[in-house]
This record gives C-alpha cells, sequence and structure tokens, in this order.
C-alpha cells in the first residue's frame, strides 16, 4: 500500500507490527517506512481511539505473510512524528464502485484542520483507485465530522441509525 502525504500529514499503512505493538502497550515508538526511509512514529494512549476495540480481530484477519491492513491508514504529522489518527476503508468496494470510509482523529488535534487534510488524502486516493462514490456515515451528535466532509465535498444522501452511535447522517462524494 502507498504512503500518501498532504503538507502536514503521511499516512502510513496501518500494519500487524502496530496493531501488536498497541494491544500490548498504550504508549510506545516504532520505526515505520516511511517516503524517505524509517520513521520513529510516537503513539500515545489516546491513538487510535474508538477502533481499538476491533484491532484483534484485525491482527487476527492479517493471514499469511499479509503485513498490512487493506485500505487502513496511521495518519502522522510531518513535523513531530506523532501517530493522531486513523482512516481508512470499511471493506472493499460495492459492485457499482461505492466504498465507504471511516476516520478518527486523537482529541489533541480536533479543530486544526488535520482530519480534512487526512480525509482529503484518502478520498482522492480512492477516486484515482477507481472508486466511483466514496460513502460515509457520522453521527449527528458529532456536528465537526460533518463540516470535515461537508467542506470536501460530500453531500448529505440520507439518514441512518446504529446502537453505538444514535441517529446517523449518510454522505456521499462522487467523481
Amino acid at each position: 500500500m502507498p504512503v500518501l502525504q498532504t503538507p502536514r500529514l503521511l499516512l502510513l499503512p496501518l500494519s500487524r507490527v502496530v496493531i501488536a505493538r498497541r494491544l500490548e502497550a498504550e504508549a510506545f515508538t516504532l520505526p515505520l517506512p516511511g517516503p524517505d526511509g524509517p520513521l520513529d512514529v510516537t503513539f500515545e494512549p489516546e491513538w487510535p481511539g474508538d477502533p481499538l476495540p476491533v484491532f484483534p480481530g484485525m491482527l487476527a484477519a492479517l493471514v499469511g505473510n499479509e503485513s498490512e491492513v487493506a485500505g487502513s491508514f496511521i495518519a502522522v504529522r510531518r513535523d513531530t512524528g506523532e501517530a493522531v489518527g486513523m482512516l481508512g476503508t470499511k471493506g472493499p468496494p460495492s459492485p457499482e464502485g461505492a466504498q465507504e470510509i471511516g476516520y478518527g482523529f486523537n482529541p489533541a488535534v480536533w479543530g486544526q484542520g488535520l482530519a480534512t487534510e487526512g480525509v482529503g488524502a484518502l478520498v482522492t486516493h480512492l477516486h484515482a483507485q477507481d472508486v466511483r462514490v466514496v460513502t460515509a456515515e457520522t453521527a449527528t451528535g458529532n456536528p465537526a465530522s460533518g463540516r470535515v466532509l461537508s467542506k470536501l465535498g460530500f453531500r448529505q444522501v440520507g439518514s441512518g441509525h446504529s446502537d453505538e452511535d444514535g441517529p446517523l447522517t449518510l454522505w456521499a462524494h462522487a467523481t
């Protein structure tokens, strides 16, 4: 999987090594492959946030010599090497060419535009891979997440509900 780059972020592939280490320790530093060679990435206890409970399943789903979770990235600040978020796809594209994404960023970086920057790079990457429509869901109680998508040109296309997040807004971004 490629490393995606934005002015302030590197989006590094989520790897087996990172997942295993996070399940062992709350805070750690790991050298990860960057665009210019190894990069020491610091992971604080709040990373990855809500996705942490699914890490054991993600690890178990990596079979054989698979070392990366397809479509999942770690958002790393270029200036500090700190992991500040996680984003990626929620499964393969549909037969119609639609693919759902999810994302989360550490509370310490909320309001800095990093989510908009990272999600924008992911959307651009997916459209370049022939994904015709990128979809997302946001909790209605999380208007900041909806603003991220709106700034990137996503349009509200419906509503839904989840047991975890309650009422949802459904979004789509077409090529």
